[in-house]
């Protein structure tokens, strides 16, 4: 997996950053992606993904994690091309943004580690890039516990 990560504000410390990485691969193989996927992610402030949200979901609440899909939809294209035609060049699933400051408060109000929070909202987010999503029943019956099972895989345990 090809992962690009972004944290120029400094936001997470060398061993957050590392497991993050990690976990993406952990999680591109529990996928089986091939290993030229891309995809990215960016931290950013509280404040900077609240406008991320009001922009482009029009919520003007922080959230923790925001995934712009890149193959998003029930086509059979790419930006007008067939899949097909693309087969042989690397596979880009999208850009997650994540803010550390709401996975802190979250891991505060459930409880539990900001190492468990930060991968939980990393799951989730690649998740939602790969195409799962959990707004109807069935499809949140299928993606929550595998979500689960990634993060119990990996030790991130409740």
């Amino acid at each position: 997996m090809n992962l690009d990560v972004y944290d120029d504000d400094h936001l997470l410390t060398p061993e957050s950053l590392a497991l993050v990485k990690d976990l993406v691969q952990f999680a591109g193989h529990q996928l089986k992606l091939k290993d030229d996927t891309e995809m990215s992610i960016t931290f950013v402030s509280k404040e900077r993904i609240r406008e991320i949200n009001n922009q482009y979901r029009h919520v003007d609440r922080a959230t923790d994690v925001i995934s712009f899909a890149i193959e998003d939809g029930d086509d059979d294209s790419v930006f007008g091309e067939p899949i097909e035609a693309l087969a042989d060049l690397p596979r880009n699933i999208g850009d997650l943004f994540i803010s550390p400051e709401i996975a802190k408060e979250q891991a505060e109000r459930f409880g539990h580690s900001f190492r468990r929070e930060l991968g939980y909202t990393t799951v989730h987010g690649f998740l939602h890039l790969n195409g799962y999503d959990h707004i109807k029943k069935a499809d949140e019956a299928v993606m929550i516990p595998l979500q689960e099972k990634i993060l119990d895989a990996y030790g991130l345990t409740r």
